[in-house]
């Protein structure tokens, strides 16, 4: 099964950018029929990672894919699940 990955460590202060390159990466999946997303905002405090869910929960937003996951074995990264 093929995935994306999207690595948020470079631009974790830079919001405008993490808003773009979640854009990019779903509509990435849905264009390429890809299944799985894996996001990495990383461990740090866990803002990041909020951003990211509520991103996420966003109704425009979550439309688009099935389901998330966050990592039981490791806090740092998020699953996008898709259906096409």
């Amino acid at each position: 099964m093929s995935k994306l990955k999207l690595d948020l460590h470079d631009i974790y202060n830079k919001s405008h950018l993490i808003d773009k390159a979640l854009n990019d990466v779903i509509d990435d999946a849905i264009e390429k029929k890809i299944k799985l997303v894996e996001i990495i905002p990383g461990k740090g405090s866990g803002q990041l990672k909020k951003k990211v869910i509520r991103f996420l929960q966003q109704s425009h937003i979550k439309n688009k894919y099935h389901r998330i996951d966050k990592d039981s074995k490791n806090f740092g990264r998020i699953f996008v699940h898709f259906k096409h």
